[in-house]
């Protein structure tokens, strides 16, 4: 039986983490992706090198890297798809989130509510 996972990821996300990994100097684990709250809008996604894992953390595989989810962002990123964009002005991750619900105009900030955990599936 395989564990739901909080958060998926696209190839060039996992790519991306893995290339994180594998150029950091401190024997990194992966990335911990959270919430905070700031911005225009309310909450800012955070992503940090993780050299120490949390047991509280929900972890996801990243093509043998890792994403580990703060606990206190798991609802708020319940559904979510992470990828990884290059445009001509900026990179960096993007996260579809169905519970977002807002976001500012330059795109730092979101409104998120967090996902019922008594939902069902497919409503």
């Amino acid at each position: 039986m395989s564990r739901f996972a909080v958060i998926t990821l696209t190839d060039a996300a996992i790519d991306r983490v893995t290339e994180i990994v594998d150029t950091a100097e401190d024997g990194a684990l992966g990335i911990r992706v959270g919430v905070k709250n700031g911005g225009c809008a309310g909450m800012e996604y955070t992503v940090d090198l993780v050299t120490e894992a949390d047991e509280k953390d929900d972890k996801v595989d990243a093509g043998g890297s890792a994403v580990f989810i703060a606990p206190e962002a798991v609802l708020f990123l319940l559904g979510t798809e992470m990828d990884f964009e290059v445009t001509k002005l900026r990179s960096g991750f993007v996260f579809n989130n169905p519970n977002q619900t807002s976001a500012c105009g330059c795109g730092e900030s979101v409104t998120l509510m967090p996902a019922s955990p008594t939902a069902p599936e497919n409503a």
